[in-house]
């Protein structure tokens, strides 16, 4: 079993500074918008994982050099115009719904038709999502069972702005109509349920033609086309999402204390912090900045004692849909029932992550009762696990994984967990970053 990990012992208490790696996000939107500057931009602390390797192969596919190593990235953009479209050309998102879904929108102009495949699991995702606003652009695409990937999106003439109401809180196809708008000639209006605001992060910053006016439950966001981007360099904050793992292992660890150095904070991400301090966490931000537009600080964690159940807001769903999975096993220890509604959304992930959540919950032995959009946990503060557990069959998502690591380290038993190399996607030193919370110095 090579690619599985075995955990028999539980980890009682640490006291550790750690960093994580780059964030994920923030990484592919820099590689799509730096291939489309003018000139050479830079970035220090990009992720090096598969979904981000599969965006600099993509824009190395549409003409774009890039030199790639661990400390540096160097783009040399060739103008918003750049993109060298060929005959027979496939582009592989591999398991990257960030970049399969977001590069379509920058692809909204291709001289040639261009066929997006994934793997297993992106293939298994919902791309007519992104399908229909682009096609009110008059985009053309082609689609696997009108839904799924392979695709083929096709050259297209006359394109035309559009008004968009995004009403799924996904940032993905959001952003993805944004990079369409840009394109066309004329003002894009989107209409868009609150989701993490990157990109609109980013083309402020770059001080492209993209408005925002913020409400309260949705944001007016305005496109109009881009002509030039200034080449820019960014140091990458570190990924609050993979941050997340550590901060729950913190929770449900009561004598540890742990500092995550340089964590992205963008309130459109941190509904983990909202939904644990209400939980009974004690986690604070120290040496907060503001870094291109981005909230940036260090997370303190100390570690959860008399944990409560939540009724969680659904406010704040959007702001934690990456963590939900990791947030369902503090439930598990809170007192008290936790329910968690109108999450359907998890379930358009890399697998879907509200059933795996709930099986999970289940291996372990704690009752739960899940519908297609919510789950209620009935909680146990004393619970600990004394068996056998398997993990496997779950479309290598790379999410599952970790958070299974984090069940095991927490919860005791005896963890059989396979499929380690799908941390590869997103947090290839996640298992490095656990060894070192189990070292003494």
């Amino acid at each position: 079993m090579l690619n599985s990990v075995v955990i028999k012992k539980r980890l009682i208490s640490f006291n550790k500074k750690i960093f994580v790696s780059g964030d994920k996000s923030i990484s592919i939107r820099w590689i799509l918008l730096a291939s489309l500057a003018n000139g050479v931009s830079k970035a220090q602390n990009l992720l090096i994982s598969e979904d981000v390797k599969a965006a600099v192969k993509t824009i190395r596919k549409l003409g774009i050099k890039v030199i790639l190593n661990n400390k540096l990235c160097k783009i040399y953009g060739k103008g918003i115009d750049g993109f060298k479209y060929k005959k027979n050309l496939t582009i592989d998102a591999e398991n990257s719904g960030t970049l399969g879904r977001l590069i379509l929108g920058l692809l909204i102009n291709t001289t040639e038709p261009i066929k997006l495949i994934g793997d297993k699991s992106l293939s298994k995702r919902d791309f007519k999502r992104i399908s229909d606003p682009l096609s009110k652009f008059g985009g053309i695409f082609k689609l696997k069972n009108k839904k799924n990937l392979p695709l083929t999106i096709y050259n297209s003439k006359n394109l035309q702005p559009i008004s968009y109401m995004e009403n799924r809180g996904s940032a993905q196809c959001k952003s993805a109509v944004i990079f369409g708008g840009m394109r066309v000639n004329g003002t894009t209006t989107i209409k868009a349920k609150k989701s993490r605001n990157h990109t609109e992060l980013m083309c402020k910053y770059l001080k492209l033609p993209v408005t925002v006016i913020n409400s309260k439950n949705y944001d007016l966001i305005k496109v109009k086309k881009v002509k030039k981007i200034k080449p820019f360099d960014y140091k990458i904050p570190s990924d609050i999402s993979s941050s997340s793992f550590f901060i729950i292992l913190t929770a449900l660890s009561e004598n540890s204390k742990l500092v995550i150095k340089n964590v992205n904070i963008n309130p459109s991400r941190i509904g983990i912090i909202s939904i644990l301090k209400k939980m009974g966490v004690k986690i604070a931000f120290q040496n907060k900045q503001i870094y291109k537009g981005e909230k940036v600080a260090d997370i303190k964690v100390e570690g959860g004692k008399n944990l409560k159940a939540i009724n969680c807001p659904t406010k704040l769903n959007s702001s934690a849909i990456d963590e939900f999975l990791t947030i369902f096993l503090v439930a598990a220890k809170a007192k008290g029932i936790s329910y968690f509604k109108d999450i359907a959304e998890l379930n358009q992930k890399e697998s879907p992550r509200l059933k795996w959540g709930s099986k999970i919950l289940n291996k372990m032995g704690v009752k739960n009762i899940v519908t297609d959009d919510s789950i209620k946990i009935y909680g146990d503060p004393n619970f600990i696990i004394n068996k056998k557990i398997v993990i496997k069959d779950y479309l290598k998502d790379h999410r599952v994984f970790m958070t299974s690591v984090i069940a095991a380290l927490s919860f005791g038993g005896e963890w059989h967990i396979h499929d380690k190399d799908s941390i590869k996607t997103s947090f290839p030193n996640f298992l490095n970053i656990i060894n070192k919370l189990k070292t003494n110095d």
